[in-house]
């Protein structure tokens, strides 16, 4: 089976769950504590996706710190990644909005490369109609899908780095 390795970036505002999503795709854990990450962490997952045939595709994941003080920096590490996992709160309408900002900013920086969502935290909401058009909308203009996550449940998580993967194994 052919093996590949591809650098991922997770983006968004600060406090939308980047960490908690690799902690629960890699680990399969949630750690209610939160300490805000500064700068990078780098993680490794492999995945299997099939791409006429299957393929072994080894994420490097960057959990990348999310808000405005970490901007100067934000293109340097973009650089070399093949796709980003862009994540939205979805009990804060306001990081919807930002991850235009970081879809643009990365792809100008890697031309071609997976964009998928993730808006998290479902676990916290029973009405998510109007987040889940905005989601539409990004997913429409970004040409990616969207997934309906909670890293505290376990929900779409999987899917989602899956969904990236496999779009990953057929560049």
């Amino acid at each position: 089976m052919q093996t590949i390795q591809r650098k991922v970036c997770l983006l968004g505002d600060f406090a939308v769950g980047k960490t908690s999503l690799i902690r629960r795709f890699v680990y399969n854990r949630f750690e209610s504590d939160y300490l805000a990450t500064i700068g990078v962490h780098v993680s490794r997952k492999e995945v299997v996706v099939e791409a006429g045939e299957p393929v072994n595709v080894m994420l490097v994941l960057w959990d990348l710190a999310g808000g405005e003080t970490f901007s100067q920096m934000e293109e340097s590490y973009y650089r070399g990644s093949a796709g980003a996992l862009l994540v939205a709160d979805i009990t804060r309408r306001d990081t919807f909005g930002i991850l235009n900002t970081y879809a643009t900013t990365f792809s100008k920086v890697n031309p071609g490369a997976a964009l998928v969502m993730a808006v998290n935290k479902l676990d916290l909401v029973s009405d998510m109609e109007a987040e889940q058009a905005l989601a539409e909308q990004w997913s429409a203009r970004w040409r990616g899908p969207y997934f309906l996550t909670s890293a505290l449940q376990g929900e779409q998580v999987e899917e989602a780095f899956t969904a990236l993967a496999a779009r990953l194994a057929s560049q």
